[in-house]
């Protein structure tokens, strides 16, 4: 690994060779949202108004946090075509419970969740065990469980939620008092300069190269800036949403492990090359069953965020375009589709870009066949440039 060079201009030589090998990282998002934010804000003058921006950061919460899980999968170098319909299955089964059996509520969202899990094991044991693609698999599990859904809804076509319902809270429970957002940016600004110090301590004692203290300083701002930016813009509408705080909690969590963990760096070997993950000891068929466990068990979270957005769980809740928006949103963000390469942030990064298209279009008048078109020519444009980082990177020798 070639060594830094002190000050801003080491950095900055270090950064434009890293662009140049492809190491692109998160750069074509941030720039992507940036246009995106300016151009809807020009077109529409109301784009970037505390409501829109708060709705929009309750809207992301259900699809990014499935959108976490398939970034899972998609480390591996495999898909899960099942999440949406699972996302239908929890919130059915949520439903029913709570709703017309009258199960305690959060009993009844532990249990859809557990059955998220449930499913996501078998699906791992037929594609680790029995050796059936993942694509299939997922794509039996999406046929299937939309067909249970639609048994466990029964005659009911739709079950509207309660107004005392924990799920109601999920997309209308706001924390008004102003100290809750600007407590939760001090906490994440202290977290991240405390992970920063924890990283380079680390690095120095195994003797790799460290980052300045300016340039820990400098990201440690502006991670403080956008966060304390963020709380001020949602104290202006309602305050901040708890969809958003479990949204955050679920990425810090899945980031602490797929990051700090040797089970999370067992997931990037097999996704880099399963076979020398094999050889090296790493029980492959357990990371892979997990992995997939883990990822249905947060799309069955998400089914709720998604039962909470449209006021209740229904037959078709968790079709339509969930599945494609959550697989893009993972992809978008900047995980890549050929396994091994990625991080859970993408989910978020991804996310925001759809949902940022979404509420702009929307408030445009425009069709959804225009947002379809949009959103799909964005798809193939973070397709493209994975692939570019990747064979320029094999150019310079980095893969």
């Amino acid at each position: 690994m070639l060594g830094r060079e002190a000050g801003l201009g080491g950095y900055l030589r270090d950064f434009t060779r890293r662009i140049r090998g492809g190491e692109l990282g998160s750069l074509p998002v941030v720039i992507g949202l940036i246009i995106i934010a300016v151009v809807f804000e020009a077109e529409t003058g109301h784009f970037m108004t505390p409501r829109t921006l708060s709705n929009i950061s309750v809207y992301i919460a259900g699809p990014g946090i499935m959108a976490v899980g398939i970034v899972l999968v998609l480390l591996l170098g495999e898909i899960d075509l099942s999440v949406g319909s699972m996302a239908g299955l929890s919130a059915a089964l949520w439903a029913v419970l709570s709703v017309s059996h009258g199960v305690n509520d959060l009993l009844a969202i532990l249990l859809a969740i557990c059955a998220g899990a449930c499913v996501g094991l078998v699906h791992g044991f037929f594609f680790a065990r029995v050796g059936v693609p993942a694509f299939v698999v997922t794509l039996a599990g999406f046929l299937g469980w939309s067909g249970a859904q639609i048994w466990v809804m029964g005659e009911e076509g739709t079950i509207n939620i309660p107004s005392d319902s924990l799920v109601r809270d999920f997309s209308n429970f706001y924390f008004t008092d102003i100290s809750a957002a600007y407590s939760l940016a001090a906490v994440l600004s202290i977290g991240y300069l405390l992970a920063l110090v924890r990283q380079e301590r680390r690095r120095r004692a195994a003797g790799l190269p460290t980052r300045t203290r300016g340039e820990i300083v400098v990201r440690v701002a502006l991670v403080a800036v956008a966060a304390f930016v963020a709380a001020y813009t949602l104290n202006q509408h309602r305050g901040l949403p708890l969809a958003l705080v479990i949204f955050l909690g679920v990425l810090l969590i899945v980031d602490f492990v797929v990051r700090r963990t040797t089970y999370g760096r067992q997931i990037f070997a097999v996704g880099g090359n399963a076979e020398a993950a094999r050889r090296a000891g790493i029980n492959v068929e357990r990371v892979r069953i997990t992995v997939f466990a883990l990822a249905s068990t947060l799309a069955a979270l998400g089914g709720l965020f998604q039962a909470a957005e449209a006021g209740g769980a229904s037959k078709s809740l968790g079709s339509g375009n969930l599945l494609m928006n959550v697989i893009a949103a993972a992809v978008i963000g900047g995980t890549s589709l050929f396994g091994g390469r990625g991080w859970v942030w993408s989910a978020l990064l991804g996310t925001l870009v759809i949902q940022s298209i979404t509420t702009g279009l929307n408030l445009m008048n425009m069709s959804s066949e225009i947002q379809y078109m949009i959103t799909g020519a964005v798809l193939l444009i973070a397709v493209v440039l994975d692939s570019v980082s990747r064979q320029t990177q094999r150019t310079a020798g980095r893969t």
